[in-house]
């Protein structure tokens, strides 16, 4: 029987330019070269770069278990910006050890912390490379590296990456000029690093089968193949796969692993397909998958938690560019979290309750959020109320194609790539998608958020003992009568209920059922008398008087709350 191959995918992240697919290329030289790689055409052809991943194997290490066996490093490279967080995203569930290339010279930058928040996200395990050692000067470089080394060891004291190995080397030295024959510095002893971090990953082939396809070519006679990483479930041969973005099915006639026939691939496994003829270039990346297993939504219900690193608050009504699946699009947030009652109660995990309550935000809450007047007051008294869960309402400029339950990322890539913040925003779970696109009408009603509202105005006078009217509450133009039965309160204590319009100008009568106090019918006597009593006919004075006045007048508060995506606006009070 062939050995058995382990497979471990390492995410190969960096700051533009760290030497990230230098390191890769170095790597699986050295790791190739040596006796293990049995298939020379792959050595003489540099191993297979051309897809961004490189593969280097060596010896299973002992702590991976007995016998004979080879352990695989697929070393993907994730290029560039958009397309690391689209990798890492659509691959999170796949990549099982990171390893972050800092310049040596530069040390953290812009991406080099972005990649630590995907990392944090998405993956267990991470080994850190100080690249670059060769430019440092011989005499220092000892003492530069330890610096940097140290440097690093405090940036990653409140990640879960605390403690994790720092290895320093220099992929190619002397920089892309300089002859091959420069021996990398440094690589077999981060081989050996790896091969220390190395686990078994757990793998499930049960679910969906999805794929993300990273390169596309047909082969003469034989169909075309897409070759990428399973992200979840399994694929046979025979089976049918759904190309979603062709909106076509095809069958699987043949699949390849390492350059070997297979017929059954899981999860984690990298894989080439073959099927049935069609043109590549309409397919150069993207996810296939079993059919109808993935849905194509307009906007979707999201759980979230914001990234500490972005700096500023995370308002309802912007803009982010939002990562699903294998797409990212411009889509707008409203947050919500649960109602003040149960900010404490324990949420289930990946299911939404749509028989709940809960209340709009304005911003996402968080620890920096509402440094308003009563809040300032209250933080010294204790820590800001914070829910354990929040929500937001994603409504997407285009629709996307993606799993049921998939990891989102939020972020703001319009930022200046060379302004050093960090410009992922939040990251979540999907928990509901819609599907259809007059959701407005035919889905967002169930949803049950609302608004609280909160009207003050002032008693003008007393009519009787059961009865005041009253201003300042509504606008001129507002139609009370949708007000009318709404219970309100006086500051003196009394409840009150609003019986109707007064006259024109946006007055109203209130009905108190159990009569006025003997103090606030005095209190209100004496503040109509001194109005009444201010100079008749001179304005100026009128005002005056009524400052005085307001120092102590009865105010009627009314408190309801609204479903925001209620379509008949009604108005309620517990």
């Amino acid at each position: 029987a062939a050995p058995r191959v382990l497979n471990v995918n390492v995410g190969v992240l960096g700051h533009i330019d760290s030497g990230k697919t230098a390191l890769a290329r170095a790597l699986s030289t050295t790791g190739s070269t040596a006796a293990f790689d049995r298939a020379p055409q792959s050595r003489a052809r540099g191993i297979t770069l051309d897809l961004g991943f490189s593969c280097l194997r060596t010896a299973l290490p002992p702590q991976l278990g007995p016998g004979p066996g080879e352990l695989q490093f697929t070393l993907v490279d994730c290029p560039g910006h958009a397309s690391l967080i689209r990798t890492i995203i659509g691959g999170a569930q796949i990549i099982d050890l990171m390893m972050l290339v800092i310049d040596v010279t530069k040390g953290m930058q812009t991406q080099s912390a972005e990649c630590l928040v995907i990392g944090q996200i998405a993956c267990q395990k991470m080994v850190v490379v100080l690249n670059k050692i060769d430019l440092l000067p011989e005499g220092k470089r000892q003492s530069a590296i330890e610096k940097m080394t140290k440097k690093m060891q405090k940036t990653l004291e409140n990640t879960k990456f605390c403690g994790c190995p720092i290895v320093a080397v220099a992929a190619k030295p002397g920089g892309p000029e300089a002859p091959e024959s420069e021996n990398p510095l440094g690589v077999s002893e981060l081989i050996e690093v790896l091969k220390s971090q190395a686990y078994l990953p757990s793998r499930d082939p049960s679910g969906h089968f999805l794929m993300a396809v990273d390169h596309c070519f047909s082969i003469k006679g034989q169909g075309t193949v897409m070759t990428g990483t399973i992200l979840s479930g399994s694929v046979s041969l025979g089976d049918n796969v759904e190309i979603p973005a062709l909106k076509v099915t095809k069958k699987v006639k043949s699949m390849q692993m390492f350059h070997t026939p297979v017929t059954y691939a899981m999860q984690g496994d990298r894989v080439g397909i073959c099927v049935t003829q069609f043109d590549p270039k309409l397919l150069e990346r993207g996810l296939i998958c079993t059919p109808e297993s993935l849905h194509t939504i307009h906007a979707a219900i999201i759980s979230l938690k914001k990234i500490q690193y972005f700096r500023g608050a995370l308002q309802t009504k912007a803009k982010f560019h939002i990562t699903v699946g294998h797409e990212t699009v411009m889509g707008r947030v409203m947050f919500f979290s649960p109602a003040p009652a149960d900010f404490n109660e324990e949420i289930k995990e990946n299911v939404f309750d749509f028989e709940k309550d809960y209340l709009y935000q304005e911003e996402y809450l968080s620890k920096d959020s509402n440094s308003s007047e009563e809040n300032k007051e209250n933080d010294q008294a204790g820590e800001v109320q914070l829910p354990r869960q929040q929500w937001a309402l994603l409504e997407f400029e285009k629709p996307v194609t993606c799993p049921k339950l998939c990891l989102v990322i939020g972020s703001k890539l319009d930022t200046d790539i060379h302004a050093n913040t960090c410009r992922l925003a939040f990251h979540g779970v999907l928990l509901q998608g819609m599907e259809d696109k007059n959701y407005m009408e035919t889905f967002l009603p169930k949803l049950k958020v609302y608004k609280l509202k909160h009207k003050e105005g002032q008693v003008e006078r007393v009519m009787d003992d059961y009865s005041v009217i009253g201003r300042s509450l509504f606008k001129k133009e507002t139609n009370i009568q949708i007000f009318v039965g709404l219970k309100v309160k006086l500051s003196t204590g009394e409840d009150g209920i609003i019986d109707g319009g007064f006259g024109q100008s946006g007055k109203f009568k209130i009905r108190i059922p159990d009569g006025l106090k003997p103090d606030t019918k005095m209190l209100l006597t004496v503040a109509s008398k001194k109005k009444s009593k201010a100079g008749k006919g001179d304005p100026s004075r009128e005002d005056e008087s009524s400052k005085n006045d307001s120092a102590q007048p009865v105010t009627i508060s009314l408190l309801f709350k609204r479903y925001v995506f209620d379509t008949q606006k009604k108005m309620i009070q517990s």
